[in-house]
Parts: structure tokens; C-alpha cells; sequence
């Protein structure tokens, strides 16, 4: 217990602005850019989210925030930021409409925060509150926050809708989990229990049937405050299936989430919505790995059962897997969650990074 106790001390001990001290220069958009433009900077970015930064005093921003950056000697604000906008929300706002995909990449992109859940709010986080603290929230869903230079404000930690800084990085679930894993020897015996033990296994999964439209399965996530559904086999009736199905114990074909947009441009968005949820997987696996030249001359018609498994492997684990080797899978894959799968590869669960930072959170509570 004393060992536990010990080496659970660097998450207490270790504050936000230790994990985003070396990151480089905020990447943001104008409140005046278009759908288009914000895609093409998360495409040249590799990124998935960006702020969308306006002029002060104009706006309420998202969840009524009030972020803003302020002159370093004069303290007069300069810009705020009124929301976050990630590649799920602009899929959301272009599958909205089956018709007119390009004009819609022509909206403002004010106009579209909010779209996807985590959009709704805007966070800040104090720079000086500990690893520790700053699992609370992220344990609630918070994918990402920005985290000042240096405050302004009174507080001196904890997570804030209200700040003004003259700069800001950006901290998200991934440089937490990157910070585990590099600290993992120090943070033993946690790193090696097995997932399950820890209760970090979600149970309930909601899937989309293999033959399911993009733009059908996109209005289903959002609806059910998604990011991700697991792909499975598709339903023995010959229907279309528009709607999630439960997907405990299922066969896993494959992940639709926010992370298989990653680099997607603006024309893969809006020709491949329509497409089914297993054919939009696999192009975007190829576009990831060989270029979009190489995913748009595949076959349109590739089905479940011509796809080789080992081509676009899943990422799954099973309930025996340790805390690490879930960790170090999905950074290595640059995924967020992992299926939970039995022997014969049918679906258990579910464990994201959300799901983890509870687990090590209420790990670090009971020492």
C-alpha cells in the first residue's frame, strides 16, 4: 500500500504546465473562417480540434465562457476564444444534408460550434493544478482544455470557464495518457493491473451496423453524445439500417470514430459520407497510410467479407490486458479508446481514455 501511495505522489505533485511546457504555438482559426478553411489547417496540422479565436467583448462563448488573451504589459484583451471546433462537429454539420455537401463547407465556422457534445463548453485549466485535479474533469469527458501561460486570474488551479492570459497551449487526454506511460515504472504496481480489475471496462457499447451510412451513422452519435461506435456485422434482414444497435456480443469488424477523420479533406468528407461506415474506415485507413490518391481508386463496392484483416488490423484488448498495454496500444495506433474483446474476437466492452482516468483517479482516491 505504502509503494501505491508513493508512486500515485507524482500525480499530485506533477501540475498541467509540466506537461505543456514544451508544446508549440496554439493552432487556431478565426471566428470568420470558413468549414473549409478550418479543415484544411486540421489537415496541415494533423490535428483533430482547433479554437476559434474573435475579437473581445462581441461574443458569449461556449458554455458561457470567457477565455481570452490579453497584451502581456498592458493586460487589454486582444482576442477570445469562443469554442472549440473538431473534425466530428464539421462531419456533423456536412452529413445534415445529403445535398449541397459543398456549399455547407462554405459556412462560417462560428456557426457551427457546439455541433458535437464536447463543443458545448469551453475549459480552462489554472496552470499550476496538479496531474491529479486535472483528472477530474477529463475523467467526465472533457477531451480538452487550454491551459494559460500565465494567469490573470485569482484562482491558482482547478478548471475555470473565466480566464485571461497572453497565450495559451492546449492540454488534451492524450498528453496525460503520454505522461503515464513515460512515468509508468514510476507509477507501479497501477501500470500493471489488468483493466478489468481496475474497472475501467465500459459495458455498454453502441455499434453501427457494417452497411450503415456515414452521414445516418454520424446523426446517431450525435444524438447519443458519441464519438465513437464500433462497426459490426450487419443485420440478417435486409433492411437499412439507420439507427445504432447494442453491440455486446457482436463480431468486431472495425471503429467509427473522430479519430479515423484524422487528416480527412475536405473532398473525402463530403463524397464519402454517404458511403457505409465500413467502406469510410477502410478508405480512411488507406488514405491515412498511402495517401487519398490511393483510397479513392479502391473499389467502392469493398465488403466486410473481401477486406483483409491484416491490413487494417483492430485495435482491441481484453479484460486481462494491463493498464500499460492498453496505454502504450492506442498512442501507438493515435486512438482513444480500445475494444474489449473475448477469444473469438466478440465484443465485451469498451475502455477509452475517459474510462482510464476515472480508473486511476478513484485508484489514487482510495490510497
Amino acid at each position: 500500500m505504502e509503494k501505491q501511495e508513493l508512486a500515485l505522489e507524482i500525480l499530485h505533485s506533477t501540475s498541467v504546465q509540466d506537461l505543456v511546457r514544451d508544446k508549440g504555438r496554439l493552432v487556431e482559426v478565426p471566428y470568420t473562417a470558413t468549414v473549409g478553411d478550418t479543415l484544411n489547417v486540421l489537415l496541415a496540422k494533423n490535428i483533430l480540434a482547433v479554437p476559434v479565436a474573435a475579437p473581445p467583448g462581441h461574443w458569449i462563448g461556449a458554455g458561457g465562457s470567457m477565455v481570452v488573451e490579453s497584451d502581456k504589459s498592458s493586460g487589454v484583451p486582444r482576442k477570445q476564444y469562443i469554442g472549440m471546433v473538431s473534425v466530428l462537429d464539421i462531419l456533423i454539420h456536412v452529413a445534415e444534408r445529403e445535398d449541397g455537401s459543398c456549399e455547407r463547407l462554405q459556412t462560417a465556422i462560428s456557426k457551427i460550434i457546439g455541433h458535437s457534445l464536447e463543443g458545448l463548453s469551453l475549459w480552462s485549466i489554472a496552470p499550476h493544478t496538479s496531474l491529479a485535479d486535472t483528472m477530474e474533469p477529463m475523467s467526465k469527458g472533457i477531451h480538452r482544455a487550454l491551459v494559460p501561460v500565465s494567469s490573470a486570474m485569482d484562482h491558482v488551479s482547478g478548471v475555470e470557464l473565466v480566464e485571461s492570459s497572453p497565450g495559451y497551449h492546449m492540454l488534451t487526454q492524450t498528453d496525460v495518457m503520454a505522461f503515464l506511460l513515460v512515468h509508468s515504472q514510476q507509477l507501479e504496481p497501477l501500470m500493471s493491473t489488468d483493466i478489468g480489475s481496475l474497472g475501467a471496462v465500459n459495458k455498454n457499447v453502441y455499434a453501427a451496423p457494417a452497411d450503415m451510412r456515414v452521414m445516418d451513422a454520424v446523426r446517431a452519435m450525435r444524438f447519443a453524445f458519441l464519438t465513437a461506435v464500433a462497426i459490426v456485422d450487419p443485420s440478417p434482414v435486409a433492411q437499412l439500417a439507420t439507427q445504432l444497435v447494442a453491440g455486446d456480443g457482436r463480431r468486431l469488424l472495425g471503429t467509427f470514430s473522430a479519430s479515423d477523420l484524422r487528416g480527412c479533406n475536405s473532398d473525402v468528407l463530403t463524397k464519402w459520407a454517404s458511403l457505409s461506415v465500413l467502406e469510410f474506415s477502410h478508405k480512411a485507413f488507406l488514405a491515412r497510410r498511402f495517401g487519398f490518391g490511393a483510397a479513392c481508386i479502391e473499389a467502392v463496392d469493398q465488403t466486410a467479407a473481401s477486406l483483409d484483416p491484416q491490413q487494417k488490423p483492430l485495435i482491441t484488448c481484453q479484460p486481462s490486458a494491463s493498464l500499460r498495454e492498453v496505454i502504450s496500444k492506442a498512442l501507438e495506433n493515435r486512438v482513444h479508446q480500445l475494444w474489449v474483446v473475448d477469444d473469438a474476437g466478440s465484443l465485451l466492452g469498451m475502455v477509452a481514455f475517459t474510462d482510464i482516468l476515472k480508473a486511476v483517479r478513484q485508484a489514487s482516491k482510495r490510497q
